[in-house]
């Protein structure tokens, strides 16, 4: 069985690929992801790029202990306000090009 160390330098992937969100509903790059949640990971990104690359080893790399306490062990926001935050976001960088 050939399992990935933690230890190995994993990066991430190019900035050309796109995966479909479930979230947002469209495609977005891993860049997006990985700051998504006030420039923490959004807590479904494992889930989304693990058939892309070693996402978890690559956060592990990067992430200290309580980045990834935050990301993956807080209970998550409620849709509502998720959805509202997604929003303005939205609205603020449509607004600053």
């Amino acid at each position: 069985m050939n399992q990935e160390k933690h230890d190995e330098p994993t990066t991430q992937p190019d900035d050309n690929l796109e995966i479909r969100c479930p979230r947002l509903g469209h495609q977005i790059r891993f860049a997006y992801c990985r700051n998504e949640n006030g420039g923490l990971p959004c807590f479904k990104i494992i889930t989304c790029w693990q058939t892309y690359f070693p996402v978890e080893n690559y956060l592990r790399q990067e992430l200290d202990q309580e980045e990834w306490q935050k990301t993956f062990n807080s209970p998550p926001k409620p849709k509502i306000l998720s959805l509202v935050e997604l929003i303005q976001k939205a609205k603020s960088l449509k607004s600053n090009p």
